[in-house]
């Protein structure tokens, strides 16, 4: 079996960041390129080769899809592609690894691309697509189905990109042997296409986004402008990784107001509204009532139903500054038996209990 040295594992960072490139390109695709790789792929899977249909976005591409019925573009085949080209290429490398090797090797370089290109780039751009065919589809839009009828039968760009920096370091680095021909059709795929909807008679192919931003934590992120934005303006809007509503991504977060605390839904958007206003400000916005003051510090509560408990906020005056802070506390944390929270109980939960430096 094969074993790696401290210097081929040194090389695992380069080979990460220069698949992290490949996912996150913002290039055009070269479309001769890309019919050339489908046509390839479908040469590989023994088909004709398809009437290929390039869209500016995922969003195009499906709403493109939705009306047809199957007998007018014929069967899915991106099973038949994955097995064919990408599964079988992963055997033969597989197969020259022992398990413990493979799994170091995935934990460093497939699992953090993995957690930028999927858990954020391709799962924002999947829900804020399913957002909008929900709104144009109306009691038509069923997501179980499209996810069978379509998303099953894809080929994403940013899971091949995780797939290939694996592939790339077991042959560049580890020189294992392998299908030229298959890794050549692989690579093309990865590198020319955009999402891939292959069917029997015709393929769908996405252009990649114009526009990405992440923060340095590589959560997708911008302030009052999409986070990924297509050619056809298909955009998401995400602040630290968390999809914000295209109302709400629109303005800078200085200028977020709290009582759009009092509709959000969404729990993670909710706890980012949070964050960005503050509490002070919270306070200040929805009115809360004061319960309890000991020196200087106040005991607040808002039940204007943003969250599925009274908010209690211990508000805190600093002697030299001036500034006021704010902290929530939970409400079950009364040591005694009177009917509400104290101001000094709130403070010794903060004290003692759960440490928490002041906003």
């Amino acid at each position: 079996m094969i074993a790696i040295t401290p210097e081929q594992i040194a090389l695992i960072p380069i080979y990460r960041e220069k698949w992290r490139q490949i996912g996150l390109s913002i290039a055009q695709i070269d479309r001769p390129q890309a019919i050339a790789a489908i046509n390839t792929a479908y040469n590989i899977i023994g088909c004709s080769e398809p009437e290929i249909i390039f869209c500016d976005s995922p969003y195009i591409a499906l709403q493109a899809i939705e009306p047809l019925r199957i007998r007018d573009s014929g069967l899915g085949m991106a099973s038949e592609i994955r097995n064919k080209i990408h599964k079988e290429l992963y055997d033969i490398l597989r197969s020259q690894l022992d398990r413990k090797l493979e799994n170091k090797i995935y934990s460093q370089l497939y699992n953090p691309l993995y957690a930028q290109l999927m858990n954020q780039l391709h799962l924002h751009v999947k829900d804020e697509v399913y957002v909008k065919l929900a709104r144009k589809l109306g009691g038509r839009f069923q997501r179980f189905l499209i996810d069978q009828a379509y998303h099953n039968n894809s080929i994403v760009s940013e899971l091949s990109a995780c797939h290939g920096s694996w592939v790339d370091f077991c042959i560049g680095v580890l020189n294992l042997e392998y299908d030229r021909p298959l890794y050549s059709a692989f690579k093309s795929l990865v590198e020319n296409c955009g999402w891939i909807y292959p069917f029997e008679k015709m393929c769908f192919v996405c252009d990649r986004p114009i526009k990405l931003h992440f923060d340095s934590e590589y959560l997708l992120h911008a302030e009052a402008q999409p986070a990924v934005e297509f050619a056809d303006k298909f955009s998401v809007y995400s602040y630290r990784g968390v999809r914000l509503p295209e109302i709400i991504g629109q303005v800078p977060p200085q200028s977020w107001q709290a009582s759009g605390l009092l509709t959000e839904q969404n729990a993670e958007v909710w706890r980012v509204l949070i964050q960005a206003i503050g509490y002070p400000r919270i306070c200040q916005e929805l009115q809360a009532t004061e319960l309890d003051t000991w020196q200087e510090y106040t005991l607040l509560k808002i039940e204007n139903n943003i969250d599925i408990e009274p908010i209690y906020l211990l508000k805190m005056t600093c002697p030299s500054t001036g500034h006021l802070h704010a902290l929530r506390v939970p409400p079950k944390v009364r040591s005694s038996s009177r009917a509400s929270l104290t101001a000094k109980e709130a403070i010794s939960w903060w004290t003692f209990s759960r440490p928490l430096k002041p906003r």
